[in-house]
């Protein structure tokens, strides 16, 4: 990815962390994702005092961009307060939804010597549950 997009759409990940709902677990998550037309959708995480109703900011926000009509991403990329990120196992499920070889940028400022993380979707959930599974 040129590195002027992921520049922005990290930045865009930072802006929507900041408007984190997350009095439980104090975790703050951003996240922005780029579509294949060259569209910045982001969001971030909400919980709830009833755990399992919190939405992640991945899932949020490709729920908006799906709600819009974008149905094809090329990279998203996730930022948090914590020292490493990544998307959790129903978000990584999710996002495959949309595509298997999406990149996914992960922020790690806690690492000297990696400061960014990039992996495929395919990489962090092989062996998938896919669309193309049901249509067999």
């Amino acid at each position: 990815m040129v590195s002027g997009v992921l520049q922005e759409l990290l930045e865009k990940a930072h802006e929507a962390k900041k408007n984190s709902y997350s009095p439980y677990s104090k975790v703050t998550v951003g996240a922005a994702v780029l579509t294949e037309c060259g569209r910045i959708f982001s969001g971030t995480n909400v919980e709830c005092a009833s755990y399992g109703l919190g939405v992640c900011a991945e899932r949020g926000l490709l729920t908006h961009a799906a709600s819009l009509g974008f149905r094809r991403f090329k990279a998203i990329a996730v930022v948090s307060n914590l020292p490493e990120i990544s998307p959790c196992g129903a978000c990584r499920q999710f996002i495959a939804e949309f595509g298997y070889d999406i990149e996914i940028y992960m922020e790690c400022p806690g690492d000297s010597i990696c400061k960014v993380r990039k992996k495929t979707i395919a990489e962090l959930l092989p062996l998938a549950f896919l669309p193309s599974t049901i249509a067999k």
